[in-house]
């Protein structure tokens, strides 16, 4: 791939990234969840599954674990999140979602689903889950860490 034709593929993959991400917040805020950041949701998609310890959400999000206990402490205070003890290491607190926290995490579903549809349009369904797959093969489920 010549170094143009990498660098228009790069700038391609950051906009839509910027757009959607804008579009699922948006959705979000559209669906009543106030006072949520993009960087709330990156830290739902690490919570969601069974919750994380702050070091588990600081490495995820590639923050320090200072910047990690802040953000925990803000979707504390706002009820999308709660602290617990950890069940395997008592010096640990677990950071688990809220049936607030899982509403909203089913809302920037929902929003993503509405962001994609004109991809569907554009593209047919059969090439976006072939590029979701492909992605999936580049960039698999894992650390998510936000330029923002």
């Amino acid at each position: 791939m010549q170094n143009s034709e990498a660098m228009a593929l790069s700038a391609a993959l950051l906009a839509v990234a910027g757009e959607l991400t804008q579009r699922i917040h948006d959705g979000v805020v559209a669906r009543g969840f106030e006072g949520v950041r993009p960087a709330h949701g990156f830290a739902f998609a690490r919570l969601a599954p069974g919750g994380a310890t702050v070091t588990e959400l600081a490495a995820h999000l590639g923050v320090t674990k200072q910047a990690a206990s802040q953000l925990v402490d803000e979707i504390v205070r706002k009820g999308y999140a709660e602290r617990r003890p950890h069940p395997d290491d008592a010096r640990a607190r677990l950071v688990v979602l809220t049936e607030q926290g899982w509403a909203c995490t089913r809302a920037a579903e929902e929003a993503a689903a509405e962001a994609v549809g004109p991809w569907v349009e554009l593209l047919g369904e059969g090439e976006v889950r072939a590029l979701r797959d492909r992605l999936l093969r580049i960039a698999p489920y894992g650390p998510i860490r936000p330029a923002w």
